[in-house]
């Protein structure tokens, strides 16, 4: 028995490369080693018992037709889940390293697109590595399914499926299911008809006139993004290779991110797309690249799902465009600038329009196929998405779930994904380059930290001020370059200055490391961080080899959320330090 592959789907497994692999992978961390045969009944009995895991895709014979889902008839999950160990020190950077080598390997297409990985010697516990593929269903479904492997306590009765419909008000992972932007509030009381008709438009010019009668809002977004001007050419686009590069912050606490929005009337999600954007402008900078009135595209996917209990796979999301104000280095100018563009987005039916136009694709014969996604990728830089996790600790095969991450495809031939993931009241940062282009999305990370502190650090001085940051008004439009903030929020000066404001104001006052300081070759390290250890007499691989983690932390002073991995400074500047002995 087959299953015919719906055409978006089929769209996604067919814009899988070499180069460009159409993977989404997640990443679980937890403090304590996990127990591999439990592991293997939980799957077994939550995530096997779904038939697309145990299907495998067949392609029609002389490429005519649609892919099937068919059974595997040799079906064993040993095949998927496997149990390696990282090697020492067991530390970020070593995770980072395996799961960059997994995101560049493809899956095996003769067996269920799916795999497993038990990364066990992580720092004193263990990791998992999820390997999916897109044309299963798309990275909201697949997250829920990641976490319908959980529970809430660690030693929980799994109940089967027929009980989770039953306690559905009660279920914790609802928020999984709720759209992911309000940009779909106009789209749904069209999708039916657009969707049903949005292949034909493309391949039968006749329909033309019945989709103008759906209105003009919708036509008008259909020609914004068939008529898109290319992205401005920058070192972040360009021929991808196989090797990717995969990276994720520290956790940020979730009221930090509320307390900036709150004071600047921005959402969180505002504020964290600003906060991508100055990561972005500084690493730009960074690598010489010009910046002044850059702003570039990210495609950003938008969940066109009903709230409902039931699983429900296959890829059913639309996109938006979101423009990145880079060239602005102002934080306050930055926020107010995207904010205003994402306000106008909230109801452009533009997510239903990229939907019909993926619809299309997978219909379409491979050549116009490719046709299409070069097109599309050559409106974007980067792929960026924003997942609400559960709000409190959950647990896997008894073992508590310290960090989440996920890293989505970069389709359309880009060369950047940038992935956003809330759990348990803490954010994360992750980050997936081409390594062609983007050789330390580390460095990336350590901007976006240093933002959020600096951005953090602003608010916190307009209030001793008692003052708050001010957008500009509705009847200000800035282009390229915006008004102002007023001079009391931009400049501010306490009288008695916190603890805070004042290592904020001495870091302001360290010159920028050199862009060719060694310190900058170890992770987690960044311009201000390395400026702020060369200023404190720590300005090589050596100093910092033979430095403690306490004399690091004396001279970073990195605020309390941040927690660095001193300790693995040291450690990377140590094997750094004797490969270049070695060498020598």
């Amino acid at each position: 028995m087959s299953e015919e592959m719906s055409n978006v789907d089929a769209a996604w497994l067919h814009m899988e490369k070499p180069n460009n692999l159409m993977m989404i992978t997640g990443l679980f961390i937890f403090d304590q080693p996990v127990d591999f045969e439990r592991l293997k009944q939980v799957l077994n009995q939550r995530l096997v018992r779904l038939d697309r895991f145990r299907q495998r895709v067949v392609e029609p014979r002389l490429g005519l037709g649609s892919p099937r889902w068919e059974f595997d008839p040799h079906f064993d999950i040993a095949n998927h889940l496997h149990r390696i160990a990282l090697p020492p020190p067991g530390d970020q950077a070593a995770l980072q390293d395996l799961v960059s080598d997994l995101a560049s390997t493809p899956l095996d297409y003769s067996k269920p697109l799916w795999q497993y990985h038990l990364v066990d010697g992580v720092g004193q516990g263990s990791a998992l590595v999820c390997r999916l593929h897109h044309c299963i269903a798309d990275g909201i479904a697949l997250m829920r399914v990641l976490l319908t492997l959980t529970d809430d306590a660690p030693d929980a009765q799994w109940r089967p499926p027929e009980d989770e419909r039953e306690k559905h008000s009660r279920n914790p992972l609802r928020v999984i299911l709720s759209p992911a932007a309000a940009a779909v509030g106009a789209t749904r009381r069209v999708t039916g008809a657009v969707v049903s008709t949005g292949a034909e438009l493309l391949t039968n010019p006749s329909r033309a006139l019945e989709w103008a009668r759906l209105g003009t809002d919708t036509t008008m977004a259909l020609g914004r993004l068939l008529l898109l001007p290319p992205d401005p050419k920058t070192i972040l686009k360009g021929p991808l290779g196989v090797p990717k590069r995969a990276a994720w912050s520290q956790s940020i606490p979730l009221p930090t991110i509320k307390a900036i929005g709150r004071a600047t009337g921005a959402t969180v999600n505002d504020v964290l797309l600003s906060a991508v954007a100055g990561a972005l402008h500084r690493y730009l900078v960074g690598r010489g690249q010009p910046v002044h009135g850059l702003s570039i595209r990210a495609f950003m996917p938008v969940n066109l799902r009903q709230d409902t209990p039931k699983i429900e796979l296959g890829n059913k999301f639309g996109l938006v465009i979101v423009s990145l104000p880079v060239g602005i280095a102002d934080h306050l100018d930055r926020l107010f600038v995207l904010k205003r563009h994402v306000d106008d987005l909230k109801n452009s039916p533009e997510a239903v329009v990229a939907f019909s136009i993926l619809n299309a694709i997978g219909m379409a014969p491979t050549e116009i196929e490719n046709v299409v996604v070069n097109i599309f990728g050559l409106k974007g830089t980067a792929v960026m998405t924003n997942v609400p996790g559960p709000r409190h600790p959950i647990y896997l095969a008894g073992a508590r779930v310290s960090q989440l991450m996920f890293w989505v495809p970069q389709s359309g031939r880009m060369g950047v994904g940038v992935s956003i993931f809330s759990y348990n009241n803490q954010v994360w940062l992750g980050v997936i380059t081409d390594r062609g282009l983007v050789p330390d999305p580390d460095t990336i990370v350590a901007h976006f930290h240093d933002v959020v502190d600096e951005m953090y650090q602003l608010v916190l001085q307009a209030q001793q001020e008692g003052g708050a940051p001010e957008a500009p008004s509705a009847d200000e439009k800035p282009e390229a370059t915006p008004p102002a903030p007023p001079p009391e929020v931009s400049a501010p000066a306490p009288a008695e200055p916190s603890a805070a404001a004042v290592r904020h104001d001495a870091a302001e006052a360290i010159p920028p490391a050199p862009t060719d300081s060694p310190l900058l070759r170890i992770r987690g390290i960044g311009p201000t961080f390395a400026a702020r250890l060369t200023a404190g007499g720590i300005a090589s691989l050596e100093a910092l080899a033979a430095s403690t983690p306490e004399q690091v932390a004396a001279v970073v002073q990195a605020p309390d959320w941040r927690r660095p991995d001193y300790r693995s400074w040291i450690e990377q500047a140590k094997a750094l330090v004797g490969g270049q002995r070695a060498g020598g």
